[in-house]
């Protein structure tokens, strides 16, 4: 996807502040069953198409409303994930700026997944 110099311009404000992690860190976690909270930010329909096994939805539209009920601990790590993490900046910023202080943004997100052949959750029906 081709961004406007403006979303690009806040994203790179936003990573100027926050802590980024990778695909494969990401993987390296779940292949030693460390304890993970990794929340996909993307919209509904994105989140319905197939997302990361065992990610919670909180779409960006709603994550600083919602944020605070679902994850109350404000030190607790929180991994934020999009499409290919533009959003999760964005959103990690927000959160951080609630006080949040252990939110890291997942660089290359869902696509970054998806492309090293690792597997997809859709949710049941």
């Amino acid at each position: 996807m081709k961004h406007t110099p403006g979303f690009l311009a806040i994203v790179t404000d936003a990573r100027s502040r926050i802590t980024e992690c990778t695909i494969p860190d990401i993987k390296v976690m779940m292949d030693k069953s460390q304890p993970l909270t990794l929340i996909d930010v993307r919209e509904d329909h994105e989140f319905a198409a197939g997302h990361i096994p065992g990610a919670v939805h909180l779409g960006k539209g709603i994550i600083e409303r919602d944020i605070e009920t679902k994850y109350p601990d404000t030190t607790q790590p929180l991994y934020l994930y999009c499409g290919g993490g533009y959003r999760s900046a964005l959103a990690a910023d927000n959160l951080q700026k609630m006080g949040y202080t252990n939110v890291i943004s997942v660089d290359g997100g869902f696509r970054g997944w998806k492309d090293a052949g690792y597997p997809i959750e859709t949710p049941k029906k």
